[in-house]
């Protein structure tokens, strides 16, 4: 079964398309960003006047930062309520967006942050319109809300289906300015995605053919973006590739390949995607006896074998080492086990293979 409840405009008109249903969302959004990402993307020249014209007042929140918070969330929360916000509009990457659908939970149900992840407790929600920055982690089209608490370090993330977007506006143009790191941890964080729908024991072969374009796209299309920040088209494709990652592990969920990652951000503050990327070529060498006939039939998809893809990843900077001196691994690996993540993996780790997986990234 596939459900995408998410109405989809991408291109250069995609703002324009959307304003028919923007108008019918409610009368003042809150506009849910970073600090610079929607300023420095040319959304708000765009999105602003739309609003004006259209009669929407609005109230800026623009206090998220990478890696989301739990306090962020509250914060939001409370300006919603306050300034009367009737619907949010958010801007920039993954956290921006997944920010936007906690605070929707939050104030439509008078969530604590104690209270944010008791399913049982949410029962309504604020529609979302999702303008991504980012060609990444595809949250424009997803479920899930991935936050931070700063208490426990813990990076956790929870689905519902109250906080799919209503609207996911796609326009590559918007996606211009971001750095060449920034283009390859978020692509790597797209591909990521992508093959978690294959790795996921939830995997839909429905999904299969969207699967292989997406990771075909960012295998065409991500050299060229890094070597041209300006090349739109290439950017376009990285934007369709994130979009149909996001498609997938609304479906299929993330696995290991995602849970690994999670402490490296926390305790490191290794980027999301860079943490994703660090270990692709070990998790696939873990899955790849369970799941060979899907991983051969992805790469006859793509035209390229197995080895010529761990070659391809090869070629970029992503091979990062940490220290891990000091680090309490048996901590990591329980908090990685008892992940939700893990239960879906095609192959569970002993505690062996996970923590020689986890020290092949330790700095010499």
């Amino acid at each position: 079964m596939l459900y995408l409840p998410t109405r989809i405009f991408m291109g250069s008109s995609a703002l324009s398309q959307a304003r028919q249903y923007i108008r019918n969302l409610g009368k003042k959004a809150l506009i849910v960003t970073g600090k610079s990402s929607a300023l420095k993307s040319g959304v708000m020249a765009e999105l602003l006047p739309l609003l004006s014209e259209e009669g929407i007042a609005h109230s800026v929140f623009a206090q998220v930062r990478e890696n989301p918070d739990l306090g962020s969330v509250m914060a939001g929360k409370d300006q919603l309520l306050c300034t009367g916000c009737d619907f949010i509009i958010a801007i920039g990457g993954g956290s921006p967006l997944d920010a936007a659908k906690a605070i929707s939970l939050a104030a439509a149900n008078m969530l604590s942050e104690d209270q944010l992840y008791d399913e049982t407790l949410r029962k309504k929600s604020y529609s979302i319109v999702a303008i991504p920055t980012t060609h990444g982690t595809g949250s424009e089209v997803t479920q899930y809300s991935v936050l931070t608490n700063t208490k426990t370090k813990i990076k956790a993330g929870f689905g519902s289906d109250l906080i799919f977007p209503r609207l996911a506006i796609v326009d590559a143009r918007y996606m211009r300015s971001l750095s060449s790191t920034v283009s390859l941890n978020t692509s790597m964080d797209a591909l990521s995605h992508l093959l978690e729908g294959i790795y996921s024991t939830n995997r839909q072969p429905l999904l299969f053919p969207l699967i292989a374009r997406g990771i075909g796209l960012i295998v065409q299309n991500l050299a060229l973006c890094l070597k041209e920040p300006d090349n739109l088209p290439a950017r376009e494709a990285l934007a369709q590739a994130s979009l149909f990652g996001g498609i997938a592990i609304a479906h299929t969920s993330t696995t290991l390949q995602h849970a690994i990652g999670y402490p490296f951000t926390t305790e490191f503050g290794v980027p999301h995607g860079l943490a994703n990327a660090m270990f692709l070529k070990q998790i696939m060498k873990l899955y790849t006896p369970a799941i060979k006939p899907e991983l051969s039939l992805l790469f006859d998809k793509i035209g390229m074998s197995q080895d010529e893809f761990m070659a391809w990843l090869d070629g970029f900077p992503i091979g990062l080492k940490v220290d891990l001196n000091g680090i309490d691994l048996e901590a990591w690996m329980a908090q990685i086990l008892s992940s939700r993540n893990i239960q879906i993996s095609p192959v569970i780790p002993t505690a062996d293979e996970l923590r020689d997986i986890i020290k092949s990234v330790q700095k010499v």
